[in-house]
């Protein structure tokens, strides 16, 4: 069975992302076909897709290499979410569906849940699918693209504290929901806007220019089984 090259894309952004291949390193297809047990073929139209995303860089006499983006491009990325966000918010207020209020109320509960229990390592990943049924919500597949494109790298650019204040945190997304959940799409985007701007300085680089210790932003693996991999 040919397995999409969609499904190598996200196996191999998965493991740039968390350094299983490293910045700078080379990405030779044959072999990532066989890291990731298929042919060259779907290798070599991931590593396509992965440079339009940023991923990778084609070098002359080196071939597709991981990108290493500089602490400028990872401080614009941050600026542009802290644009796409808000304006994902305010158009979820007008086109959500109800399935779409019901999973953000779930994940909201659940979320507040956690942040009383002290579960902190749950936290992340509630997080992280909070904002991406948010941005389904949106209605707007280009820029539910755009926004996830973004998560991707954020995740791959910076580490991220956890919030100092995890109920607060989660009451900011349970007023988004509201906000949502009553078609003000102003409120929505005022109160992403200003979530998004509470959360910035917990990002931290995973590189400096001098090295390889983390920064913190100031405001202002094992062999993959393909047969698993999502389709």
């Amino acid at each position: 069975m040919r397995i999409p090259a969609h499904s190598v894309c996200t196996a191999i952004r998965d493991d740039i992302v968390t350094g299983v291949h490293a910045r700078g390193s080379r990405l030779t297809e044959e072999l990532l076909a066989r890291r990731y047990g298929v042919s060259r073929v779907p290798v070599r139209e991931a590593l396509r897709t992965l440079e339009a995303e940023g991923f990778v860089v084609t070098r002359r006499h080196a071939g597709a290499c991981v990108a290493e983006p500089s602490a400028q491009e990872a401080a614009d990325l941050l600026e542009t979410r802290a644009l796409l966000e808000p304006l994902g918010a305010a158009r979820a207020a007008r086109r959500r569906t109800d399935a779409h209020l019901r999973v953000l109320r779930g994940l909201v509960r659940l979320g507040q849940e956690r942040a009383r229990q002290g579960a902190g390592e749950e936290l992340r990943p509630l997080g992280g699918w909070f904002h991406e049924t948010l941005a389904q919500a949106a209605g707007s597949p280009s820029l539910t693209a755009l926004l996830t494109q973004l998560r991707h790298k954020i995740a791959w650019m910076y580490a991220v504290d956890a919030p100092a204040g995890p109920v607060e945190y989660w009451a900011e997304h349970g007023a988004i929901v509201d906000a949502v959940a009553r078609g003000d799409g102003e409120r929505a985007r005022a109160l992403m806007a200003l979530h998004t701007e509470r959360s910035t300085p917990a990002h931290r680089l995973r590189f400096a220019a001098g090295g390889g210790r983390t920064e913190r932003v100031r405001n202002a693996q094992p062999r993959v089984n393909t047969a698993s991999v999502r389709q």
